[in-house]
């Protein structure tokens, strides 16, 4: 890819909300999204973040309605993505919350660079602070103070036709 094919990923990324029901990324496209996620920078290299790359339905089923509880909601707030891409961050970096930032803007954006739609899904900091939560991580092997990041909601869009983005406000950038 070019670098201006990259700024060009950069400027058109969007968040899907919509995804269509009958096609499901498959595991190989889904681990080069996740992939992309572990070349996040992290503070002082320390790669404090964890992936856990949810393709069960059963599993992204119930994770989604542990988010719309926290919600109050009985909706998917998954907008019926079948993928959820996990990110978790160790608490005793001090960099934790940044790193696992910036794990989230990777993902979201290497799945717009392979044609997936993407949206980053907030509550994972409450999902896995409960009882529930903190079952899930024991099972899947993830032992220590993680605190849950955000959910990277993966999927083909259900409309062909890619959201433009709103013009960018004024004096977003400024030079000194």
């Amino acid at each position: 890819m070019k670098k201006n094919e990259v700024l060009e990923c950069l400027k058109t990324r969007r968040s899907i909300r919509a995804f269509d029901p009958e096609k499901v990324p498959s595991k190989e496209v889904v681990a080069r999204v996740a992939e992309a996620g572990t070349y996040a920078p992290t503070g002082m290299g320390k790669q404090s973040p964890v992936i856990v790359a949810v393709m069960d339905r059963a599993v992204r089923d119930r994770l989604s309605k542990m988010n719309a509880d926290v919600l109050g909601s009985a909706s998917d707030p998954f907008y019926g993505a079948p993928v959820v891409l996990v990110v978790l961050a160790d608490r005793s970096r001090p960099t934790y919350m940044y790193d696992g930032a910036l794990v989230m803007g990777n993902l979201l954006n290497a799945a717009h660079a392979l044609g997936l739609g993407s949206c980053w899904i907030h509550r994972a900091k409450e999902v896995f602070a409960s009882p529930e939560g903190q079952e899930l991580l024991k099972q899947w092997g993830i032992e220590g103070d993680y605190e849950g990041i955000g959910h990277c909601v993966l999927g083909y869009p259900q409309d062909s036709k890619e959201p433009v983005a709103a013009p960018r406000k004024a004096g977003y950038v400024r030079f000194i």
